[in-house]
């Protein structure tokens, strides 16, 4: 078989590039998923949409994906359960000056946000108890949706486009003529032809590039997350970000509470074919602490569910989308727990990379997530990090 683009990997960011390379013309794409499209760390997102970000580049690109969130039928063809809710964030007293700069910056690319007060975030979230927080920020636009149903989404606007998708195939290699690649290899023993790569296998791109002498440094970090019963209609109640006692909230369809822990300061490393796929005792406690901290007004709240996923963390928790030394072969992986919402626009800088050679959004330089910033000691960091909370921002 040959192609002029192999995709490996047909996840949310696989799909959002092979989407993305259609629409820039590129139609000879094979997109090879050794499962299902979206069966892997799509399926486990937490899925909320947000463009607080630190990092311009991130805000950047995190804002241009609204666009499809918000104009997912018209676009894609089909809903993709995207909730516009509203996002707020909260800070401590010290963290208030991080929080403007990073505001100022958000604006300056082009993300609606504004800060507003303890009154207005009170009227938001009623059960919250909000006086050790020091200043909040809100995004209108901000929200939740479904990562599983947006890999679906992109992956049949790309089949209508030309692109094949082939589930159950797996790449066991990334075949190369001195330093240019000329394809994969698959399990089966078959090839795939082309003069594109790209690897978009989340933590299963690491061996592949390995087997290169190309060094991609993820850590697999198991995400734990807790479904609460709120035991009250709690309404329409926006996505909340907890940069004081470390949690975020966010509602689900159902009327549930979806809580994850923003403490990631230690990583709990995990095999991401191998992990518990629930919450243990002690993320329990922690959690119920947590929640009964800042939300007393939920006397009668209880677990509904649990479940676990895998972050696949990078050292300064932001995304390789990258050439590599190999000629041809690009990497997208390491996306830290922001690959749901700034996905639309990790396909279109794929597809910059592939067709241009380079990003074609000045407000999203492809130098920002360069494979080599790792080996140069030039992390991808906020100039306005928040003390304790500095790691997904």
């Amino acid at each position: 078989m040959n192609a002029d683009v192999v995709i490996v990997g047909g996840g949310l960011e696989g799909a959002a590039a092979a989407w993305a390379l259609a629409r820039r013309g590129v139609t000879d794409v094979v997109v090879c998923e050794r499962d299902t499209v979206g069966s892997g760390g799509t399926g486990k997102s937490s899925g909320v949409v947000r463009c607080h970000y630190g990092v311009s580049s991130l805000a950047a690109m995190a804002n241009k994906s609204l666009e499809l969130f918000e104009n997912a039928e018209e676009i894609l063809g089909t809903d993709i359960g995207f909730h516009q809710t509203g996002y707020v964030v909260g800070v401590g007293e010290s963290n208030v000056d991080a929080l403007r700069a990073s505001l100022a910056d958000q604006r300056a690319v082009g993300v609606r946000t504004e800060e507003i007060d303890r009154a207005e975030v009170a009227k938001l979230w009623p059960v919250a108890d909000l006086d050790d927080f020091a200043a909040f920020a809100w995004e209108p636009r901000g929200g939740y949706g479904d990562a599983y149903s947006t890999a679906q989404a992109f992956a049949a606007a790309a089949r209508r486009d030309g692109v094949r998708i082939r589930q159950g195939t797996t790449v066991t290699e990334i075949l190369t003529s001195g330093d240019t690649v000329t394809g994969v290899r698959l399990a089966d023993g078959s090839t795939v032809s082309a003069s594109t790569v790209v690897v978009t296998a989340g933590p299963w791109s690491v061996p592949l590039l390995a087997a290169h002498d190309i060094a991609l440094p993820i850590t697999v970090h198991r995400e734990q997350i807790v479904l609460i019963d709120p035991g009250v209609d709690l309404g329409a109640v926006p996505v909340f970000s907890d940069l004081v006692s470390l949690q975020y909230v966010r509602p689900e369809v159902s009327g549930d509470i979806l809580f994850g822990n923003s403490d990631l300061a230690t990583l709990h490393p995990a095999d991401p074919d191998n992990y518990a796929n629930r919450a243990d005792s002690d993320f329990l406690e922690l959690a119920v602490g947590k929640l009964a901290h800042r939300f007393p007004g939920l006397p009668d709240a209880s677990i509904a569910s649990t479940y676990a996923g895998c972050y696949d963390v990078t050292p300064d928790f932001n995304p390789v989308i990258s050439h590599t030394p190999i000629d041809g072969l690009v990497v997208a992986a390491g996306f830290s727990g922001h690959g749901f919402k700034i996905s639309p626009a990790v396909g279109a800088l794929i597809a910059d990379l592939v067709v241009d050679g380079k990003s074609r959004d000045a407000d999203i330089p492809e130098t920002d997530f360069r494979l080599s910033r790792f080996a140069e000691g030039a992390l991808l960091r906020s100039p306005h990090p928040y003390v304790g909370a500095g790691e997904m921002r």
